[in-house]
């Protein structure tokens, strides 16, 4: 393990340049691109890493917008994962304690993604400025993956599917969220796919009979897919969207219907047969309407699978770093925010601090919660349990131990995904929680480079958590990203 003096050298490196990355992630949290279309935001953290010396290439897994940017030769081969993807229709002033969109219809960056690449880059440039100035008398390579479409789309599985993430020792990582802790839970596998029904348009009244509604297929369909919901494991979910309807003319037997599905559960392997048997229920709702069928796939991603040799060397010196602070000033802007959320969110946010700190009084769990911003640095904890999201993360965990951590950047209650974390994510709340991440991730790396042991433990139990299992993509070979 690396030395306290070292860390607090590398930690002064990163926040010499804090305000370079709070630039950064600022410029990209304005340009709110969403999916495999990232280009502005790539080239902001390119400029950067090419400023700083790194070798980047783009094009990763035949994506523009992905890429891989290197510094350094030999190993241990440490990857730090970055996404910079907006989500769609989220578009909200900046510090504005109201819904107000920014752009009528426009992005927002309702998941932080903005500060997650900018806490890897300032991990990266930190690494690198310490190792070109003390050394550790061997060699280090930091390799940056610049990853898009993780909101939707799953770059990472396409990456890993394209071997891009192979020979890396460990993969570390970091989300912005409204706690700060170890991410010490797997997450659940995600099959995207989209169901295009065809069918005959008529007209409704005079001619029904010469008509095969789509529409009614893709109703027999979500039906069906109802009714199996009981026959699954219980953790396992499917939602569904329309993501055409086949017009806005009643009169009109509609010819055309798309629906877009989610399939999730907390293995690979049960998503799979639960997805034929969804596939067998829109054959049938086709069948029965004499319409066709098209499966066409978007994406999916691997569930999660942790590692707690190497979360507990980050967790070890996310306690180094200590609590985040906040100013009194700080604190109002935050609970301006607390202020706009329904009534009984403190009370959901005491039960997880209750379930977080084992032992804890209601009223000092009272307490913790009705802070407006959470800078206390929550209890290890590491569950095999899988969260009820999915992250395609997973894909990058299959290949090598990976590591994240979650930390604090929004105000209390605040949900992901919510105008809420939109209007936040320029503020100085953000970026504290992006430069301490960025530190917990570099110090995390030195450790790695200083101590070969860490990565061969990793590994080791990277292989029995794997229990002889190789990585599979689940998005068939032929399938590019949309």
């Amino acid at each position: 393990m690396a030395g306290a003096d070292a860390k607090r050298e590398l930690a002064g490196l990163i926040e010499a340049k804090a305000r370079e990355f709070t630039r950064v992630s600022d410029d990209i949290w304005g340009y709110a691109e969403t999916r495999f279309s990232l280009p502005k935001s790539a080239d902001a953290l390119i400029s950067v890493l090419e400023s700083e010396g790194f070798r980047a290439e783009r094009g990763a897994a035949g994506m523009e917008d992905a890429f891989v940017a290197v510094c350094g030769q030999g190993g241990p081969v440490i990857g730090l994962l970055a996404e910079y993807d907006a989500l769609s229709n989220l578009s909200q002033v900046s510090d504005s304690t109201k819904m107000e969109p920014l752009e009528r219809g426009g992005n927002g960056h309702g998941c932080g993604h903005n500060a997650l690449g900018t806490a890897s880059l300032a991990a990266a440039v930190g690494l690198k400025d310490f190792l070109a100035k003390e050394g550790l008398g061997r060699g280090a390579t930091i390799k940056f993956f610049g990853c898009p479409a993780e909101e939707s789309g799953s770059g990472k599985a396409f990456m890993a599917r394209g071997g891009v993430f192979d020979g890396t020792d460990v993969m570390l990582t970091w989300h912005p969220w409204t706690e700060t802790k170890i991410w010490g839970t797997s997450s659940l596998a995600n099959y995207q796919v989209f169901f295009h029904f065809k069918g005959t348009s008529a007209h409704a009244a005079a001619s029904p009979e010469l008509g095969r509604s789509a529409l009614d297929a893709a109703e027999l369909m979500s039906v069906g897919v109802n009714y199996l919901r009981e026959h699954i494991v219980q953790d396992a979910r499917i939602h569904y969207a329309y993501t055409n309807a086949g017009g806005e003319s009643p009169n009109v037997v509609q010819p055309n219907a798309s629906v877009l599905y989610f399939i999730r559960a907390p293995k690979s392997s049960q998503v799979r047969p639960i997805f034929e048997r969804v596939v067998d229920i829109a054959k049938g709702a086709a069948l029965m309407t004499g319409t066709m069928v098209e499966v066409e796939w978007d994406s999916a991603c691997s569930e999660y699978i942790v590692n707690d040799t190497l979360a507990r060397v980050m967790y070890e010196n996310m306690k180094e770093l200590g609590d985040l602070k906040y100013t009194a000033q700080e604190m109002d802007y935050a609970r301006e925010y607390v202020g706009t959320l329904p009534a009984g969110a403190a009370g959901n946010v005491a039960a997880l601090i209750k379930k977080c700190f084992p032992g804890i009084g209601q009223d000092k769990a009272d307490a913790m919660a009705s802070e407006p911003v959470q800078g206390e640095l929550f209890p290890y904890a590491m569950s095999d349990e899988a969260m009820k999201g999915s992250t395609d993360v997973g894909d990058a965990s299959w290949i090598a131990p990976t590591a994240q951590a979650l930390v604090s950047c929004f105000p209390t209650g605040t949900a992901s995904h919510s105008w809420q974390w939109v209007a936040c994510g320029k503020s100085s709340i953000a970026h504290k929680g992006l430069i301490y991440a960025g530190k917990a991730m570099a110090m995390t790396a030195l450790d790695v480079i200083d101590d070969p042991s860490i990565a061969e433990k990793a590994k080791q139990e990277h292989l029995e958590r794997l229990g002889g299992e190789t990585y599979n993509c689940a998005i068939p070979k032929d399938v590019t990203p949309r």
